[in-house]
This record gives structure tokens, C-alpha cells and sequence, in this order.
């Protein structure tokens, strides 16, 4: 929980956080040492010198140091878990809905679970979806569609088969599609992250949210056009928030376009942990003011109540969490903890 100076509380929902096993002796090829190589590279690139980790410990963290990053040395108060299979690069998958049950097993309060599927499984994964679904109590899915499988470099969302798969998580009451559609990542391909495919998806399944990670970054104006035309498209921060740090004047851009086009309410904070970890991703955040100019420029406020909704309470509404409820909940857990 993050405080401000005057003591009110803010709640936080990480909303973009993974559990991944990069490590040597779970790769597969050498894609998997590419994928880890990229992570740690952007790791490197924008956190700061006091706060970067070794590789041995960027490459598998783990539940406990996890759980102690967000929520104990950071301000999390929850966090959504958004599954990265990558079964082609790795062993036994760099971060599967099953690996963060696990974890969210041992910390039922403080996660939620989010599943995937794949719609080159076709036919034959329908079934497994709606198992997983069942099984987890999902409401929502994190979707990689510059993923390979086999001899595919990547799907669209307005493909056949990706079509009726969203039309199934829509039947199931999983609303909350999360997409990455951010910068590439070796050896993905920059074209598979094209944000065209959220613009016909959104049209066509209005009952869903599709939560585009990354905020389409680097396509921010293309992500931005759509986003302003879909109701249901909202924006993920994650890789945006860590230029707040040493490119100050470009995420001032980046957050003023958001707010100019989408506005406060369809804005999701995630750190993207473990690749950053949320205690100065926040510091920074709550720290930051629009400059003047170019506040009045695109005639919006980036105040402590637009910050409020991006840190918790956007996320909360999406997944129907009642903030009080749950504040209530975790006093309870956190007495208990120091008992």
C-alpha cells in the first residue's frame, strides 16, 4: 500500500507481472537464450544502477523473492499474473498459468490468476481453455501474438480460429484479454506486435476488454487512434512507466498522449516484473507532474486522482475487486504475518 504525504492510502494492483524460469538449463534452443538476453538487456537499459539485479537471480527469482519485491518492499497491494508460455524456447514453458497457481496457492489474497490460449491449437484447444477456465476461475487471458509455434511466427486476433476463441472466453465470462503489443523481443518479429488486430477485435466482441500491454509502444499514435474509437480498448503502462526515470521528457509525451486520447479510466499501472521491480516504478510515478506546458497543451491533469485510478482502482473495477473489502482483507493477512 502506497501512502502520501498527507497519509491517505492508495491502493495498488500490479497489473502486469510474471514468475518465468530463464535459466540455462530450461531453454530449449537457442531462442531461449535470446528471450532472457532481450528481458535482462531492457532490465539493464532502464533501471537504475542501485536497483538492477545480478543474472543469475534476473533468470529465476522465484515465488518467495517475488512475493517480498512486490509486496513487502514494494507498495503492491495485489498484482495479476500474465502468463508467457514461449513452449517453443523453453522446457517446461518461461511462465504458464499452472507454475503461477502455484505461487498464488501459497498467497491466495494478494494474486490474480490470468490463463492464455492459442488459437493454432484450434479444435483441439477449445476444450483445454475452457478446462483451464474451469479449473482457475479465470477472468482474464494474456495473449502473445508474436508468440512461434511449430513453423508460425505469429496470429492475429481477427484470424478464424482467434475469433472463436475470444467468442468462447466471452461465452465463459473471461472479459479481460490482455494482449502484449509492445517492443519486439529477440527473436519475436516487430510485425506479429502490430496493433491493427485490437481495432477488429474490440468491434467485434464488445463484451470484452482488450487491455493492450505495453500501450502499443512503439506505436503509440496508431494505439492511440483506435483506443479513442473503441470504448473497450484500454492501455497497460508497463515498459511506458521506467522511461520516467532517465527519459523524463518521453514519458511525459507518452503519459500525456494516453490522458489526451483515452483519459484517466482506461490507463492500467504494471511494473512488468521481475524485469522491473514496482517500489521506484511508484516513488517515480507519484513524484512526477505533467509539465505546464505541456499539460495545458493537451488539456489534461496527471493528479493524485488520475494516479489513483492507473495504480488500483481502473484495474479493480475491470476485475471486480472491492477495494474496501479487500483492504479489510489484507489488514487481516498482514496482522496475522507479524504475529
Amino acid at each position: 500500500m502506497y501512502k502520501t504525504q498527507s497519509g491517505e492510502e492508495i491502493f495498488v494492483i500490479d497489473g502486469h507481472v510474471h514468475n518465468w524460469d530463464g535459466r540455462k538449463a530450461n531453454q530449449k534452443n537457442v531462442h531461449g537464450e535470446q528471450f532472457i538476453n532481450c528481458f535482462y538487456a531492457y532490465h539493464t537499459f532502464l533501471t537504475p544502477k542501485e536497483k538492477q539485479w545480478p543474472r543469475e537471480k534476473f533468470e529465476r527469482y522465484g515465488g518467495d523473492q517475488m512475493y517480498r519485491d512486490l509486496f513487502v518492499d514494494g507498495y503492491d497491494d495485489m498484482a495479476i499474473f500474465q502468463p508467457t508460455y514461449l513452449t517453443d524456447f523453453y522446457v517446461n514453458g518461461f511462465n504458464t498459468t499452472e507454475q503461477n497457481a502455484a505461487v498464488k496457492a501459497k498467497h491466495p489474497n494478494r494474486f490474480i490468476l490470468n490463463g492464455a490460449f492459442d488459437p493454432r491449437d484450434e479444435a483441439a484447444g477449445l476444450d483445454k481453455f475452457e478446462e483451464l477456465v474451469s479449473t482457475h476461475k479465470l477472468k482474464g487471458v494474456k495473449l502473445y501474438t508474436a508468440e512461434w509455434k511449430g513453423e508460425s511466427r505469429g496470429y492475429k486476433l481477427s484470424d478464424p480460429w482467434a475469433e472463436k476463441y475470444l467468442a468462447l472466453a466471452e461465452k465463459l465470462g473471461v472479459k479481460n484479454i490482455h494482449v502484449h503489443k509492445g517492443p519486439t523481443i529477440l527473436p519475436l518479429d516487430r510485425d506479429a506486435f502490430d496493433v491493427a488486430d485490437i481495432d477488429i477485435a474490440a468491434t467485434n466482441f464488445q463484451g470484452l476488454n482488450f487491455i493492450v500491454e505495453h500501450c502499443g509502444l512503439p506505436r503509440l499514435d496508431d494505439f492511440c487512434w483506435i483506443a479513442t474509437q473503441e470504448t473497450n480498448v484500454y492501455g497497460g503502462l508497463a515498459v511506458a512507466l521506467p522511461f520516467i526515470r532517465n527519459q523524463p521528457k518521453y514519458f511525459a509525451h507518452v503519459i500525456s498522449q494516453l490522458l489526451m486520447w483515452l483519459g484517466p479510466d482506461k490507463l492500467l499501472y504494471g511494473s512488468d516484473y521481475g524485469i522491473w521491480t514496482p517500489d521506484w516504478l511508484i516513488d517515480d510515478l507519484m513524484a512526477f507532474e505533467l509539465p505546464a506546458d505541456l499539460a495545458r497543451e493537451c488539456g489534461v491533469n496527471f493528479d493524485l486522482e488520475a494516479k489513483k485510478k492507473i495504480l488500483g482502482l481502473n484495474a479493480a473495477r475491470l476485475y471486480g475487486i472491492d477495494v474496501a473489502a479487500q483492504k479489510k482483507l489484507l489488514a487481516k493477512e498482514r496482522v496475522a504475518a507479524a504475529a
